[in-house]
């Protein structure tokens, strides 16, 4: 018997998300769940575990059944409790004075360190918190778990535990789990789901070979519908000659096979309708070029946290043109206050001891929390008054990123986080810059939308400094890399755990 079945599942918010979708899980079943930005999956996960209503369908549970939805973000009311309290509190009160001791457990099935687990929510990076979501959740003995994204904002340290846990600590849940970190798909999932808006597919293969099979399954779509077609034309052609000898001869008979053919040409017509795909508009980059070699020197510099307490310091190092360099460590060692010191440094008003910045280095800076975007102000007045383009500019720019009507003039606090990445990224391109920096870009950013701004960064031959673990993403892009760890920044030759 399945865990959940779903029976013709549709939802419409206001736009069409999904429908006529038929899913049974089973107990041994981990799903992938891939889609575009904006496409419906958090929308899926909120009706799986009953957060959410469906606008067609039915979702039938098995009695009893324990459901458990890890989100993508932390609740502020959270933010003030440390680590292992934050833990307690997910156990239902009437079991919390006996089962505390399940906080430490959980906390120790994902390794986390002693010198954490006091340490205010708040205090921590956006990869513990993403692990103390998911330690709530587990802490519960869930039957059926539901990730979404869990991997943003994970060290490669705290990929291979989460990866670890799922493999070899969770037998017996199944799991349902939204993800645009094709590798961890990869490695984790048994199946995957495409979640399209007209007809989705399930493969029981993890993301890679079911995309191989989705392509191949798109094609013979497309070869059907060319068919179809095809024979519509042939069957309205003969309807056409037996109607034109029936009228001239006076045939009943003739007039009757000619109106059937029409019938069944109309029949074929109606089917000829293409599956409908969401659009997540393109992602662009530009490269403004410069003349120097070096853009950027750095010699010894202490990275620090907001108070003074020193995180680490740089060996001497250039960065040159063309560049495409990953900083890589583990979760709180200072990755993104390196690239917060060098924003500052490339300011025109700031001047950082040991960095050097060419003079005619233009950044394009993009952070995790997409914080350069004001989130009282919608899509369009943010890239009309920023850039200085007119409103149709605008509406043209945000649609081709894949930004509707409705959207556009939406309050950018209000907008998913896939929408606000890509409305980074547009930003990004808009401010035309010859050195990029940006930290974890592809955070909430969907496959495709990877897969793009891997090419445009190859394409345009962009010097970027990024922080990323998206293992996909970093071996596609980087030619340098440097590693955070013990104090120091050091180059080493490649990506290492």
């Amino acid at each position: 018997m399945s865990l959940i079945h779903l029976r013709s599942l549709g939802v419409v918010s206001p736009r069409l998300l999904f429908r006529n979708l038929d899913l049974s899980l089973h107990d041994t079943q981990r799903i992938g769940l891939v889609a575009g930005n904006g496409a419906g999956k958090t929308t899926l996960l909120r009706c799986l575990s009953g957060e959410a209503e469906a606008s067609t369908g039915e979702i039938t549970r098995r009695r009893g059944l324990r459901v458990g939805l890890v989100a993508q973000e932390m609740p502020a009311h959270l933010l003030p409790l440390s680590f292992i309290e934050a833990i307690r509190r997910a156990i239902p009160l009437a079991e919390r004075g006996e089962n505390a001791w399940k906080a430490g457990l959980v906390l120790d099935l994902l390794n986390t360190p002693a010198a954490l687990r006091e340490r205010p929510l708040s205090a921590l990076s956006g990869g513990w918190q993403r692990l103390a979501l998911l330690a709530r959740v587990w802490v519960t003995d869930p039957d059926v778990l539901l990730l979404d994204e869990p991997t943003n904002h994970l060290d490669l340290q705290r990929l291979a535990v989460l990866e670890d846990w799922i493999n070899h600590a969770t037998e017996g849940v199944a799991m349902i789990i939204a993800s645009h970190d094709r590798q961890f798909l990869d490695n984790c999932t048994t199946h995957t789901l495409f979640l399209r808006p007209d007809t989705s597919c399930l493969f029981a293969h993890p993301f890679s070979r079911a995309r191989e099979l989705l392509a191949e399954h798109d094609a013979a779509r497309e070869a059907k519908l060319a068919r179809d077609a095809k024979e519509a034309k042939r069957l309205r052609r003969n309807a056409g000659e037996l109607r034109n000898v029936g009228v001239n001869s006076g045939s009943d008979l003739l007039l009757k096979k000619a109106k059937q053919l029409n019938g069944r040409a109309e029949a074929i017509e109606q089917s000829l309708q293409p599956p409908e795909r969401t659009r997540p508009g393109q992602i662009r980059l530009v490269n403004r070029g410069t003349h120097a070699k070096v853009l950027i020197s750095l010699d010894d510099v202490a990275v620090a946290t907001p108070d003074g307490q020193g995180l680490f310091r740089t060996d001497i190092l250039k960065i040159f043109q063309h560049d495409r360099i990953v900083v890589y460590g583990a979760n709180g060692v200072g990755k993104s206050r390196f690239v917060h010191l060098l924003r500052r440094a490339m300011s025109d008003d700031a001047a950082i001891p040991g960095v050097t910045v060419a003079p005619t280095v233009v950044t394009g800076y993009l952070d995790q929390q997409m914080s350069q975007l004001p989130p009282t102000r919608t899509p369009l007045d943010f890239v009309a008054d920023e850039f200085r383009l007119g409103d149709q500019r605008s509406l043209s720019l945000l649609a081709g990123a894949g930004f509707d009507v409705d959207t556009q003039r939406r309050l950018i606090g209000q907008l998913s986080p896939g929408q606000r990445a890509r409305l980074g990224l547009l930003a990004l391109r808009l401010a035309a810059p010859n050195f990029y920096l940006m930290d974890e870009p592809t955070n909430h950013v969907d496959i495709a939308g990877q897969e793009r701004l891997e090419a445009e960064i190859l394409a345009h031959r962009a010097t970027c400094l990024l922080v990323s673990h998206d293992r996909s993403f970093v071996h596609a892009v980087a030619t340098r890399f440097l590693q955070v760890a013990d104090g120091r920044m050091r180059e080493t030759a490649a990506l290492e755990d």
